[in-house]
């Protein structure tokens, strides 16, 4: 027994004995690289999650903190004081985030609490007061009826891109839902394609103003996704809502809100026989308009 005793205490000063403290270790600097990597990516995605990813790394130091999911919670709980924070400071800099919370009674909702919690809700004023004006119209119109908001913009800072978007970046951008109806024509109250309403594209029948066709932009956001389409339920634009929404966005957008442009795709377009010049083409560029309508204020 006590031959073995030393044996035991041989093996906990091994290099390699698991817990001991001279396990080797990654060199700093992929740690500092790896850092980077994550404040990098958090800040493209929610702006503000960078910060929070900082604040969390020196508390968990500070703390002595080491099993990864104390740290994980000291992130999340970062994380949610500046999105908190965030909702409070941005008026201060003119911009009003769009709630992720609809109740039965609200006409207008953002898709999915997801925009809500990488912060990709927040407008100007204006563009938040013509949100509500159309949805207003459009329950007048259609009694009932959801109008459906997406992607916005960032709380802060004019100029900040809002990816995979060209143009989020000032708060005068907002993204709507088309309104939906399913195989047989029964109108889809609030409902999308996709689950968060991107990506599930209306295709164009032979014949239709393709712009782009032919071309191969090696730096463009427009992506086709051909691999999706087939898991997205078959529902269809439903033409009478929509056109009367993009309607009332033409006139009354226009004279009241100062709407600028409306993008969709040219084969929707004609399709909806929209010929006001405020609905536009976006470029070949930009990222397909024909699962979402784009507006920008002036």
């Amino acid at each position: 027994m006590s031959r073995a005793l030393p044996a035991i205490r041989l093996a906990r000063h091994h290099p390699l004995a698991y817990g001991n403290d001279s396990t080797p270790k990654a060199p700093p600097v992929f740690r500092y690289a790896l850092h980077a990597l994550i404040v990098l990516i958090l800040t493209l995605l929610t702006q503000i999650g960078g910060i929070a990813y900082l604040v969390a790394l020196a508390a968990s130091r500070g703390r002595g903190l080491r099993p990864l999911p104390a740290k994980f919670a000291i992130f999340l709980l970062c994380y949610a004081g500046a999105t908190f924070a965030a909702s409070l400071a941005a008026p201060i800099f003119g911009r009003v985030p769009l709630s992720c919370v609809a109740g039965a009674e609200d006409r207008l909702v953002v898709r999915s609490p997801i925009y809500c919690l990488l912060n990709r809700n927040y407008v100007t004023p204006g563009v938040r007061d013509l949100a509500k004006a159309l949805a207003a119209h459009m329950d007048k119109e259609f009694p009932g009826t959801v109008t459906v908001a997406r992607d916005a913009n960032f709380p802060f800072v004019r100029g900040f891109p809002l990816l995979p978007h060209l143009s989020h970046a000032d708060g005068k951008k907002l993204d709507f839902a088309y309104y939906y109806k399913d195989v047989d024509g029964a109108f889809l109250n609030g409902a999308t394609r996709s689950p968060i309403g991107y990506f599930a594209f209306e295709q164009p029948a032979p014949g239709d103003e393709l712009p782009c066709e032919g071309r191969n932009d090696w730096l463009t956001t427009r992506w086709d996704f051909d691999a999706l389409q087939p898991l997205f339920p078959a529902y269809r634009i439903e033409e009478q809502r929509t056109s009367a929404a993009i309607g009332w966005l033409t006139s009354e957008g226009v004279t009241r809100f100062g709407l600028q442009k409306i993008f969709i795709e040219p084969h929707l377009k004609n399709t909806l026989g929209i010929t006001d010049g405020h609905v536009r083409f976006q470029g070949c560029r930009a990222a397909r308009h024909d699962d979402h309508i784009h507006i920008q204020v002036e």
